[in-house]
């Protein structure tokens, strides 16, 4: 059992948390949640969370209850952790599956969900995928992706998507279902005017499959891609009808840096945190707290205390706080970026001000495979 359960309802619980402690701001989050199934329904878009970001059936539940469509993950790992998520219906696994191990793990999983779906972008990634389908006796909807124009995966061009789209629809027990563009690198580019730019240059080619599978009657049921960087602008742009949005539920130190809306911030609130403790102060300058390399994802920017403090890390396991703290006093750190943070952590620490509401499983952390 996990030591900080004993806390669960304990008024001022929070305080008293074993540290480092993974810490999600219920009220900010359920605010979140609203914010973003509003804001997807008013540009005519459906929602599927990408849930890379979290990993975690509650939190997929919730997103399912506030009316999303359905999921995404990035690996079939994650896909199968998160299977049996209450309400879950819809699952898409957003990378390209390989192995020799993968058509049998894809057939055990789509007899789980009513629909599974899960992008292709090369032959023997279709060749794959019709024998999983094959093993399940069912069908597997296929969404081609294409590439944004940051060659990680996706096919170069429409031409290419057509042809793959083509050869999915003839494909036995496979089913065409759509077209993915996700354009990674818009997410976090500051200014909103450039952001809106590089997301329609990214999906020009999508729109331009989409039209030309049109005209051969194959009709892509789903265009989806974007995610929460260019949530307020794709709507506009008239080229998806779904957005996989992920990092909207908690916010990070990243996202604050970008404009959301024209009018610079958007709507969400920072929700997810790092409480550590301070465990030395034998300086003048600074003092010690129990949260280094192993608490946050260093990819990004650093770690920000909510009082504002300037932080530094001091190795794997201690940070340096400067700001005059008392030995033993906690105090919260939004997180960098929050997907890799997440996966450092087994549980999420749900808080209402200073109480400790629920833990929740991080229950496919870990699972890259």
């Amino acid at each position: 059992m996990h030591p900080n359960r004993i806390l669960i309802g304990r008024q001022g619980g929070r305080r008293d948390l074993a540290t480092p402690a993974l810490v999600l701001d219920l009220p900010a989050f359920e605010h979140n949640l609203a914010c973003m199934v509003r804001a997807a329904r008013a540009a005519g878009l459906s929602l599927r969370p990408h849930a890379k970001t979290h990993k975690c059936k509650a939190i997929a539940a919730r997103q399912i209850a506030a009316g999303a469509v359905g999921i995404c993950v990035a690996k079939l790992g994650e896909a199968e952790a998160l299977a049996d998520t209450p309400g879950l219906e819809s699952l898409l696994i957003t990378s390209p599956v390989l192995g020799a191990l993968a058509p049998d793990r894809l057939a055990a999983l789509a007899g789980r969900l009513r629909e599974l779906l899960v992008v292709v972008d090369s032959a023997p990634g279709l060749a794959l995928l019709a024998e999983a389908a094959a093993r399940a006796g069912r069908e597997i909807g296929v969404v081609v992706d294409i590439d944004p124009g940051i060659h990680r995966t996706g096919v170069p061009d429409a031409a290419t998507a057509i042809a793959l789209a083509r050869a999915v629809a003839a494909t036995p027990s496979l089913r065409f279902a759509g077209l993915q563009c996700y354009a990674g690198h818009a997410q976090h580019i500051e200014d909103f005017a450039v952001r809106r730019e590089i997301a329609q240059m990214a999906l020009a080619p999508m729109a331009e499959a989409a039209a030309g599978l049109r005209a051969l009657g194959l009709e892509p049921r789903l265009m989806t891609g974007g995610g929460t960087g260019t949530s307020a602008i794709e709507g506009g742009l008239s080229v998806l009808n779904e957005l996989q949005a992920g990092s909207y539920v908690f916010m990070d130190v990243e996202y604050g840096a970008v404009a959301l809306s024209p009018e610079g911030a958007g709507p969400f609130r920072p929700a997810l945190f790092v409480d550590a403790r301070v465990i030395s102060a034998n300086t003048t300058d600074f003092v010690t707290i129990d949260a280094g390399f192993k608490a946050f994802a260093t990819d990004g920017p650093k770690p920000v205390p909510a009082s504002g403090a300037e932080f530094a890390f001091m190795g794997d396991e201690h940070g340096a706080v400067f700001a005059p703290l008392a030995l033993g006093e906690t105090l919260s750190l939004q997180v960098p970026h929050c997907d890799p943070t997440v996966n450092l952590y087994d549980v999420i620490h749900v808080v209402d001000g200073d109480a400790l509401v629920d833990l929740w499983p991080v229950d496919a952390r870990g699972l890259g495979y």
